[in-house]
């Protein structure tokens, strides 16, 4: 197992690399820069002549290291992440992009788990309820919910919520984790609570998504392994319905759901990021949405290259449980 595992993080690091590079080349591709947008502010809200402010613009690139060549700025990133832990620095937040990270990407990731064990917990059961009692109402029922789950945009939905909450019960509190009156308090079940009536949009939006999926892959899978010969040998050796159904059905219909780990924590942090840009949660969707917006490249690469760290480390986790689980690939991986 750990021989596995090793092999499959070296794996990963050239894959890495080139996400890096490919990244990196198409957040510059757009023509433009943050001296541009330096430039645009200075002439529009600071009054400034264009020649006095494209010649603070030009300065400003010479200082930043943004005047050379793409090759030479990507090398000069990648090398102060590998030798020092150096992301660069976020000129739009004035910060170090390290510093920007740590303060969005727990909250984005802590949202992201909560929605993944929700949609995992909920999908599957709904699946085995409703492979389970096969064209009753139940699994009509259902099946219409998995339908809009994977149908309706997911900004679609943050919309409307949005439209309800502000236009029909007159919520003003939207953009933020917590009220005022929490902002800088210590934990208690009070914090808790505005914590959830903040954040129960983005939560229930990313988490119907996956529930859909999960449940109708689970259903399908199990009807199919329900119909197997080793599960009417169960059932004929006397074992009940529930134990056939847990013990030997189950564990073989969760094969494909457990490959879609390697995926489902990206796909919850864009479920996540796309909720989050409507309501303004400071996560990492509206950071990549303003970073993009203003040329700051360094917060924006760096944010995309966590996401394609998140699908790598998925991957790995979701081969790992399918280790653990079937013993025929325990079997061909020590070959």
């Amino acid at each position: 197992m750990l021989r596995f595992l090793l092999m499959r993080i070296a794996s990963a690091i050239p894959v890495l690399a080139i996400l890096s590079l490919v990244t990196f080349a198409i957040i510059q591709a757009p023509p433009g820069d943050y001296a541009d947008y330096i430039k645009s502010q200075l002439i529009n809200q600071g009054g400034a002549s264009y020649a006095e402010a494209d010649a603070q613009a030009q300065a400003y690139r010479v200082e930043h290291g943004l005047d050379k060549p793409l090759p030479v700025q990507y090398l000069n990133w990648i090398g102060g992440i590998v030798t020092r832990g150096d992301f660069g620095y976020s000129l739009y937040y004035n910060k170090p992009v390290a510093d920007v990270v740590g303060e969005r990407l727990p909250r984005t990731l802590l949202l992201a788990l909560v929605c993944h064990l929700l949609a995992s917990v909920l999908g599957i059961t709904f699946g085995i309820w409703a492979a389970t009692r096969q064209y009753s109402w139940i699994d009509s029922t259902l099946s219409v919910i998995s339908f809009l789950g994977m149908t309706v945009p997911r900004f679609l939905m943050a919309l409307i919520i949005v439209y309800l909450l502000v236009f029909q019960f007159n919520v003003s509190e939207i953009g933020s984790f917590f009220s005022p009156q929490y902002g800088g308090a210590p934990w208690s079940w009070a914090k808790f609570v505005d914590l959830v009536k903040h954040v129960w949009p983005v939560v229930a939006i990313a988490t119907f998504g996956g529930l859909a999926y999960n449940m109708r892959v689970m259903r399908g899978n199990l009807l199919d392994t329900l119909n197997a010969q080793y599960v009417e040998t169960a059932k004929a050796k006397g074992l009940t319905g529930g134990a056939v159904v847990m013990r030997h059905a189950v564990p073989n219909a969760l094969h494909p759901l457990i490959m879609y780990q390697g995926v489902v924590l990206p796909y919850m942090l864009t479920g996540e990021i796309e909720t989050a840009i409507i309501f303004a949660l400071p996560t990492v969707g509206p950071a990549i949405v303003g970073s993009m917006a203003v040329g700051d490249v360094y917060v924006t690469a760096t944010f995309m290259m966590v996401l394609s760290a998140t699908l790598i480390i998925g991957n790995i986790i979701a081969d790992l449980l399918l280790v653990l689980l079937d013993p025929r690939v325990r079997q061909f991986g020590e070959r």
